[in-house]
């Protein structure tokens, strides 16, 4: 079994989210791509195998399967474009049909995907007080114009946007707690987010679920992020760039395309690069 290492959503030569990418004849057993993920040891590796006229897909954290991830899925897109030539590829992951979109040239390398549908809700008041207190955070801490919520696109993120950036930079919290809450609640994810337009937001995206304390690059985030600021009727001018990364010395890049139609898929673009030569591991 051979693993590429390929960081998504990179900003130039630099950052970027480390995915394992792993393109195959027949998926493995889960338990078998759950111990490479383990062993790679990224927030998430990718496994992809042809069924038909597409490639089934499925996506492990080092310690837990998730259905859908973004910057996975950029550099699958990006391995694809690679492999096959550049193409829009179509992907069958847990629950839902997506497509991905590779390119590769002299110019560039990198990918687009369509997430999975998207939708939001409110938080619960009590959920909304423990998560405040998992990071410290108060009411007056939050941006009035964007209420916490529960974004989906292909998994649960809790938002919670933030009036400044110095209180986004000096995120912390105790990833214990962090894990026993996104458990319960079933949070991919938190992301924390400062608007410094309405078309430039900053971010940062705490995976306690899966055994990572913060992802330098969140596709997924990013696009139920968008989904959200569209039912809000957030001045987005039809899409917005998101920073993450920064804060941990891992700067990234996500350019994110959001339609008018509610609940309409979110298209998500980054480029990729690769961290070094692909790995041979035994299945």
């Amino acid at each position: 079994m051979k693993v590429q290492h390929i960081a998504a959503f990179s900003s130039g030569e630099l950052g970027g989210n480390p995915a394992g990418v792993v393109i195959c004849d027949s998926l493995p057993e889960p338990a078998v791509m759950q111990k490479v993920a383990a062993e790679v040891g990224y927030s998430e590796s990718v496994f992809a195998a042809p069924v038909g006229d597409a490639w089934r897909v499925r996506y492990f954290a080092p310690e837990v399967e998730v259905d859908f991830c973004g910057h996975a899925t950029i550099a699958l897109g990006a391995a694809l474009a690679e492999l096959k030539g550049p193409d829009l590829f179509t992907l069958d992951i847990n629950h839902a049909r997506i497509g991905v979109e590779g390119h590769k040239s002299e110019s560039g390398w990198g990918a687009s995907f369509q997430s999975p549908p998207t939708r939001s809700g409110p938080v619960a008041p009590a959920v909304l007080e423990e998560a405040l207190d998992l990071f410290g955070l108060t009411l007056a801490d939050l941006d009035p114009r964007i209420p916490p919520a529960v974004a989906h696109g292909g998994g649960d993120h809790l938002v919670l946007a933030l009036k400044d950036r110095e209180t986004l930079r000096a995120m912390r919290y105790d990833f214990e707690k962090g894990r026993t809450l996104a458990e319960r609640e079933g949070f991919i994810t938190f992301n924390l987010v400062y608007a410094e337009t309405a078309q430039l937001f900053h971010a940062r995206n705490p995976f306690p679920l899966g055994g990572v304390v913060e992802d330098p690059a969140t596709g997924a985030a990013a696009a139920a992020l968008a989904g959200y600021l569209r039912d809000l009727g957030w001045p987005h001018e039809g899409s917005i760039t998101i920073r993450q990364g920064e804060d941990m010395g891992v700067p990234s890049r996500l350019l994110v395309e959001i339609t008018s139609e509610r609940g309409a898929s979110i298209r998500v673009t980054g480029s990729a690069r690769t961290i070094r030569q692909a790995q041979a591991l035994e299945a």
